[in-house]
């Protein structure tokens, strides 16, 4: 029962990640019917300007209790500018296009960042500083739960719940939900759906950077081409939840999170991608717009 627990722990704790990754995808395509391939490179760019940043606050002798909450709010910031200028370039004019220009508009873009990531920070992987958040570690029963872990988790909760909240409880997020049911009607009644659009983006690229860091903080290497990896599981996850739904995104990124720790666990990481796609498939056959997506299928 120990493996069983911990590898409960070591699941919700990447599902959180999926999850805060995956909900950048389904606001996107909740809104502008759009899969955005690029986030996924944006969320590995998150994770080099925080290291950056990470870099320069230690060096000069900030208490780490002062660094990480710098480091998260300074790249979230950077990541939904970033964002925002992608959605200006690359996704608006081509709003009135067929989909499939979109979409190639968005892997081009991706490769754009990935490329760009390459040529800043060379191919080699960057490691992140070990001793910013202490190596502490707590035994519970067999089990080991790791400083890093619970910060993971709680601030990956506290963030969904304010979306969530925000998303339904807000007039904001009432025109969030309208322009995702019908543009068209949402304009006539005086929504600009433009500025709908670029605050998506501004909060999908937040969530995202939030996740990038994790990834760093908790895998400690990153490399330039790590966001199609977790950009691809990220996707997986909002397919599985019911893309386009909140709520369908993260169940969707805990699952997936579970689904991969229990296999590597019991199995093998070297299958885990495999059994993923397994799952996808089983799920699709039996729920073809996700777990969440037949019943809230058009809300954001």
């Amino acid at each position: 029962m120990e493996i069983f627990f911990q590898q409960l722990i070591n699941g919700l704790t990447i599902g959180s990640i999926y999850a805060l990754v995956a909900l950048g995808y389904t606001m996107v395509y909740g809104v502008m019917k759009l899969i955005n391939f690029a986030h996924g490179d944006l969320v590995a760019l998150s994770a080099y300007i925080g290291l950056v940043i990470m870099m320069q606050l230690t060096g000069a002798s900030i208490p780490n209790y002062i660094v990480i909450p710098a480091v998260f709010i300074i790249t979230a910031i950077v990541i939904a500018i970033i964002g925002v200028i992608l959605e200006r370039i690359a996704y608006r004019p081509l709003r009135h296009a067929p989909r499939l220009s979109a979409v190639v508009s968005a892997l081009g873009a991706g490769m754009v960042i990935q490329n760009g990531i390459m040529l800043i920070w060379g191919p080699r992987p960057k490691i992140y500083p070990s001793d910013v958040v202490p190596a502490v570690y707590w035994n519970i029963g067999g089990v080991s739960i790791g400083l890093m872990q619970l910060i993971i988790l709680v601030l990956s909760l506290i963030l969904m719940v304010v979306l969530y909240i925000f998303v339904n409880k807000t007039k904001i997020g009432t025109a969030i939900r309208a322009s995702a049911i019908d543009q068209l009607a949402a304009k006539l009644m005086g929504i600009d759906v433009n500025k709908i659009i670029v605050m998506i983006f501004v909060i999908g690229s937040s969530l995202g950077s939030v996740g990038g860091l994790f990834i760093g903080m908790y895998y400690k290497g990153i490399y330039f081409n790590m966001g199609w990896i977790y950009g691809l599981n990220a996707f997986v996850a909002a397919i599985i939840g019911g893309i386009g739904n909140i709520p369908g995104a993260m169940l969707g990124g805990m699952l997936l999170g579970l689904f991969n720790a229990f296999i590597a666990g019991y199995v093998s990481t070297t299958w885990a991608d495999a059994f993923t796609y397994i799952l996808l498939i089983i799920i699709l056959i039996f729920r073809p717009t996700g777990i969440l997506g037949e019943r809230v299928a058009e809300k954001v």
